[in-house]
């Protein structure tokens, strides 16, 4: 148990960064129209394009550290976001500033993926489930303090000072990881990385229907919320007509019920079975879709009811993520750097499309938003009714053993 409280907050820490680079500048999107002379709609490619890299690399982070172990991976991606965010900073022009989002997306998912694999490397049973509810609650946090933290630095030294305070805290991160966080992953068990190998990998977890669905069901599970997070700026200053430093009234509250989800699932750990726990989950879920559609529909827009309702479908996401990660990674015990990979890039492409394609079109309308978030909070849990039957058949025999061509010994 002290091994699990040591790294927790190291591998959350680590997990933060993506989620800090998403939201701590939702506050200075006015702004920064105003410095490039663009459009909102252009602003929002600075969220799709960071996540659609972030999504393409993820697909390398897990199998890279299959293959050189999990600390080099995390040091060198980094110390590359930490250079990536101080680009950021300095963009002359909103096309370098695109350019330096994208390394941002490269690099980021380093912490969230290889820190899922080191959890399942160190630990299993209910200490996994505890240590990856522990990083969840402590995760939960960031999208809830990153646009507050924004609005004050906005406020004292403009929109550069955010990726500057960014990129400090990265530095100080990878520090932390110099000194204290351990490789997980024996040269015996590491497995040579290559293009074809890698590609037979995935298409192979592809072809596993309960990996599919699974991830599936993850995917529309995240997105119903995620919808929120990515239109923010137009329902904060726009539907609730709040100022640039209240984000806190949306963050606050959603975040605030990831972290009980988080917290319940690490309390339920060795108490209920993966299907009980999803069980609560989805009836949470479908409690939160349900109020967020009155609230919607019969009341106008305003604080607090139009965002404790979302609150409460970040309960049941948080609590419903451990147990579905588990489940994906323990298909694939041999690969769970990749298969974390897989799950999150799919997530990532996902949530790429909603801020580039999606959020753009809802996020003016209280109505809309409602309705596109509880038809993916719909489909997340009919997949996972189809898929459960699968999940429990597959938990009384062997894992998956994906037989893909092997290269050279390095």
């Amino acid at each position: 148990m002290k091994a699990v409280h040591r790294l927790a907050p190291l591998l959350a820490v680590l997990a933060m960064l993506g989620p800090f680079s998403v939201d701590t500048f939702f506050p200075a999107f006015r702004m920064m129209e105003a410095h490039f002379g663009v459009t909102a709609a252009s602003m929002q490619q600075t969220l799709s394009l960071y996540l659609g890299s972030y999504a393409v690399m993820s697909l390398l982070h897990g199998p890279l550290s299959d293959a050189y172990g999990r600390r080099p991976v995390i040091l060198v991606s980094t110390t590359l976001f930490a250079l990536a965010t101080t680009g950021c900073a300095l963009a002359p022009n909103f096309t370098t500033l695109l350019v330096f989002r994208v390394a941002q997306g490269v690099a980021a998912g380093a912490g969230l993926i290889v820190g899922r694999a080191i959890i399942r490397d160190r630990f299993s049973g209910p200490d996994a489930q505890r240590l990856m509810s522990q990083v969840s609650m402590i995760f939960s946090a960031a999208p809830a303090l990153a646009p507050v933290v924004g609005g004050v630095l906005v406020g004292l030294g403009g929109w550069r000072s955010i990726f500057g305070a960014l990129a400090g805290f990265t530095l100080l991160t990878v520090l932390a990881c110099w000194k204290a966080l351990p490789e997980t992953l024996p040269l015996v068990q590491r497995r040579p990385i290559s293009p074809r190998s890698l590609a037979a990998t995935y298409f192979a977890m592809l072809r596993d229907g309960i990996f599919r669905r699974l991830a599936l069901a993850s995917v529309f599970n995240f997105g119903a919320l995620f919808l929120y997070i990515a239109s923010a700026p137009g329902f904060v200053l726009d539907i609730l007509k709040l100022g640039e430093r209240q984000f806190a009234w949306l963050f606050v509250p959603v975040i605030g019920g990831m972290m009980i989800g988080a917290f319940v699932s690490g309390r339920l750990a060795g108490r209920r079975s993966a299907a009980q726990v999803l069980a609560i989950a989805y009836g949470l879920m479908a409690c939160g879709h349900v109020l967020n559609l009155a609230v919607a529909f019969c009341l106008p827009p305003g604080v607090p009811w139009s965002v404790l309702p979302i609150a409460l479908v970040g309960v049941g996401v948080s609590l419903s993520v451990p147990s579905v990660t588990l489940l994906l990674l323990d298909r694939y015990p041999q690969m769970r750097g990749a298969a974390s990979s897989l799950q999150a890039a799919l997530t990532l492409l996902f949530n790429a499309m909603l801020a580039g394609v999606v959020a753009p079109l809802v996020s003016h309308h209280v109505q809309a938003l409602a309705l596109t978030s509880a038809v993916m909070g719909s489909l997340g849990f009919v997949i996972w009714r189809l898929v459960r039957p699968a999940v429990l058949r597959a938990a009384a025999q062997a894992p998956v053993v994906v037989q893909v061509p092997q290269p050279p010994p390095i």
